[in-house]
């Protein structure tokens, strides 16, 4: 599972020309689900999601959580995450999971994040707009291979 991770102060998803999905203070979070993903990728993407400690602290130094700080997540589906560029110029998508087996895991994070701080999401599979207000900026990549 791959995901770009974004403190934003504002972020929100819109389908169709209507918002379906909002935040203020908070991370949106790009979420690409791979061909071999397990619930167990899941819930390290969503553990390190709740724990990233990359809002400032009063002394303006990155040293608390988004559940530190009362924030909110965006969780946006995105397969284009696992693209392969390496070769040519055409990214191929033959490691991203096929939707019954990303819905599952999708939602598993979804959840899990709902456990603690309040999620908004995107539409699986839908065309949508996303405006994110990066606020740094400030983004951080997470594998749960840990590729890198």
């Amino acid at each position: 599972m791959r995901a770009v991770v974004q403190r934003v102060t504002g972020a929100s998803v819109a389908v169709g020309g209507e918002t379906i999905g909002a935040i203020e203070n908070g991370l949106c979070v790009l979420l690409g689900v791979s061909v071999d993903d397990t619930q167990s990728d899941a819930d390290y993407i969503s553990e390190k999601l709740l724990g990233l400690r990359i809002f400032d602290d009063e002394n303006g130094v990155p040293n608390r959580s988004v559940v530190d700080i009362g924030g909110a997540i965006l969780l946006i589906s995105q397969f284009t995450l696992l693209g392969d560029a390496r070769k040519g110029r055409r990214p191929s998508y033959i490691f991203a999971a096929r939707p019954e087996t990303a819905i599952p895991l999708y939602e598993r994070c979804i959840e899990t994040l709902k456990r603690a701080v309040p999620v908004e999401t995107g539409r699986f599979g839908a065309e949508m707009k996303v405006s994110i207000l990066n606020d740094g900026p400030f983004t951080i990549l997470l594998d749960s291979k840990k590729g890198f």
